[in-house]
């Protein structure tokens, strides 16, 4: 039996890059996903842009030194969050 292909549409995204780099890489995650806080992105995406995003975060990062993760879901419905701390009510507001 063959594996089926899954077309994703909805992403976690979280990075520990180099100070040096971390601009860039926040500016091409903006790109694509909603800052959800500090070095997290998240929201729908598309496979194409999924594969966008990756390209370009290839460009910028160092493969030797910087970590990305991305952790992709078949749609928002699918996960549980929880938070514990400080509760921020719009990621957006927050600046690296």
């Amino acid at each position: 039996m063959s594996k089926k292909n899954l077309n994703y549409n909805y992403a976690f995204l979280f990075y520990d890059v180099n100070e040096k780099r971390v601009g860039k890489v926040f500016k091409v995650c903006k790109k694509y996903l909603s800052h959800f806080q500090k070095s997290v992105f998240r929201g729908e995406i598309s496979p194409s842009k999924l594969i966008s995003l990756k390209k370009e975060l290839n460009k910028v990062i160092d493969k030797n030194e910087d970590f990305i993760c991305i952790i992709k879901l078949l749609n928002d419905n699918v996960f549980g969050e929880e938070i514990l701390g400080i509760q921020v009510e719009n990621g957006e507001s927050l600046m690296i």
